[in-house]
């Protein structure tokens, strides 16, 4: 979920090559790295370097609730649909960054709600992230058909320009491209951020990386305790209401009518949540500025704010259509039940 620039060129070195240029413009990264700690894999048999020579591939690195990972997914779909035949592989490496993100069930189920059918390397180990030396959610590696990385991007964005990478191997390997980019069609979370008006950061909710949460009390930690909620939260600050045990990865709801207030601002808010262990549907509502959403509900709850948590997955529960100012967002658990994990915005 970072970006940095890395070994990437611009626009024009791939717009603009003379006939007798050479691929150094496109620079050698080194060895594609094996994938041989993959802990299972999904839509293919085991796959190697060496049995992918030949064929231009892009390993993609991503977790099924990580927000920046879903904006880019129409992509990688239509990049597998447009130039498999032609000769790219793409294979989505799954690295979890929270605890349920390890159950392969859970994986392939998401894999198949993602209309995923391009190969899966599950990597509940960590073993590929680390072969790889990678550090980010999303991140992509293009490697020619010799087996060569030529081209890396971490986090959103460059479309256009991992495109052309794509194209211009898979030509130097042989095939017959029109040269048109696709054009993916994006629904709900996968839908580019807003990011003019984008203000508010990713918010972990657990102590392990929380940031703004004004009752945080290092002598709670991991203790099950009644937060009396009610303070006045200024931008990109958060509090609970009710019983809550902060734990190190969520916030964990243990009574009934607990709440998750937040001050934002941004178009979009989505929370990684699901019920707890053992638990079945848990029943939600959202209030926006103390009232139901109306028009600018989520894709996950209705225009009243109700809503159903009946999986641990990324929860879109604002869409704003307007003019975007700073709201509080609230979130009503009647029943408890629930671990909220990370705020992400759009």
């Amino acid at each position: 979920m970072s970006d940095e620039d890395g070994q990437r060129r611009p626009f024009r070195s791939l717009l603009h090559r003379r006939p007798d240029d050479d691929r150094d413009h496109l620079p050698d990264e080194g060895a594609l790295a094996p994938f041989t700690r993959a802990t299972a894999w999904l839509n293919s048999p085991p796959l190697t370097p060496a049995g992918l020579r030949g064929r231009v591939v892009l390993v993609d690195f991503w977790t099924f609730t990580c927000v920046n990972w879903l904006r880019t997914a129409p992509y990688l779909r239509a990049w597998h649909a447009k130039y498999a035949s032609a000769g790219l592989t793409v294979i989505g490496v799954h690295t979890p960054e929270f605890g349920f993100e390890h159950d392969l069930p859970t994986v392939t189920d998401r894999v198949r709600r993602l209309g995923i059918e391009y190969p899966v390397a599950v990597d509940s180990d960590y073993g590929v992230w680390g072969d790889f030396d990678n550090h980010y959610w999303p991140a992509l590696y293009v490697a020619d058909a010799d087996g060569r990385v030529r081209y890396h991007r971490f986090g959103e964005g460059e479309y256009a320009m991992t495109e052309m990478v794509l194209q211009e191997l898979l030509r130097d390997a042989g095939a017959d491209l029109d040269g048109a980019l696709v054009t993916p069609d994006a629904h709900g979370l996968e839908v580019a951020a807003d990011w003019p008006t984008l203000r508010s950061p990713e918010t972990y909710l657990g102590y392990g990386q929380s940031s703004g949460f004004v009752s945080e009390d290092a002598g709670l930690y991991d203790l099950s305790s009644v937060y009396p909620g009610g303070a006045r939260l200024a931008l990109n600050e958060w509090d609970l209401t009710g019983r809550w045990t902060q734990t190190r990865a969520a916030a964990v709801s243990g009574g009934a009518d607990g709440r998750i207030a937040f001050t934002f601002h941004a178009r979009d808010v989505n929370l990684v949540m699901g019920p707890q262990a053992g638990r079945g549907a848990v029943p939600f509502s959202v209030l926006l500025d103390g009232r139901p959403p109306g028009d600018a509900h989520g894709t996950d709850i209705d225009a009243l704010g109700n809503g159903v948590l009946d999986r641990q997955d990324t929860y879109q529960l604002v869409r704003q259509p307007g003019a975007i100012a700073t709201r509080l967002v609230e979130l009503v658990f009647p029943d408890g039940g629930a671990e909220a994990y990370c705020f992400t915005f759009g």
